[in-house]
């Protein structure tokens, strides 16, 4: 198998707008991190959010994104990285007029099972990310607090 075959066989899921797959899961992990790439429209991004029990590591493919970290922004290009520590508070947004592309590395893993529950599951890493309903937000609401994920206000 060619690992361009074996890349399309990984899960991959839309959450929040944008296309989530999964490289290495804590399952691949032993619980140590979970990695996935993160496809994300232009003007789409994470919600104000705080993890209390994981740190995130982000490293920029493609596209412009702004991260607010602790209050402060933080613009990447390709090439760049973020980090964010746990408890505290982030959120990014692709500011670019064309889709970005991320890294998302996740320490420890675990945050997967709450993108499975939340997320709906695509066919391929070539589909589109499914815009979020009125019910898709409220049940994101509603299990956040089971990952120790805690959501803020938007900016």
């Amino acid at each position: 198998m060619s690992p361009h075959s074996l890349f399309d066989s990984y899960p991959v899921y839309s959450v929040v707008g944008d296309r989530y797959t999964f490289l290495l899961t804590g399952d691949m992990t032993d619980g140590a991190y979970f990695v996935f790439e993160a496809f994300v429209p232009p003007g789409s991004g994470s919600p104000p959010h705080i993890h209390h029990r994981e740190d995130e590591a982000f490293y920029i493919i493609d596209g412009e994104f702004e991260f607010i970290v602790a209050g402060k922004t933080i613009c990447v290009r390709a090439g760049e990285s973020v980090f964010g520590r746990r408890d505290v508070p982030h959120h990014f947004k692709n500011v670019g007029t064309t889709p970005g592309r991320m890294i998302i590395t996740v320490t420890p893993a675990g945050l997967e099972n709450f993108f499975v529950e939340i997320g709906t599951p695509l066919q391929s890493r070539q589909d589109a990310p499914v815009i979020p309903s009125p019910e898709d937000i409220a049940k994101l609401i509603q299990i956040a607090p089971q990952y120790d994920l805690e959501l803020l206000a938007p900016h």
